[in-house]
């Protein structure tokens, strides 16, 4: 017959083995740097300010 008994530290091992997990692939994950869009939106914005200014000329 199998033992109903169910030990609840298994499962919080088991826990925080996941979480410890979680934490360092959080660790390892570089951060997105804003840069590029900026960088994206400036030069857009050159682009439109010298076709402006050369369609008014």
């Amino acid at each position: 017959m199998a033992d109903q008994h169910i030990d609840p530290a298994g499962n919080t091992q088991a826990f925080r083995a996941f979480a410890k997990a979680r934490e360092q692939e959080a660790v390892t994950k570089p951060k997105k740097s804003p840069l590029v869009p900026i960088i994206a939106v400036v030069v857009a914005v050159v682009i439109v300010g010298v076709a402006a200014f050369l369609l008014l000329r």
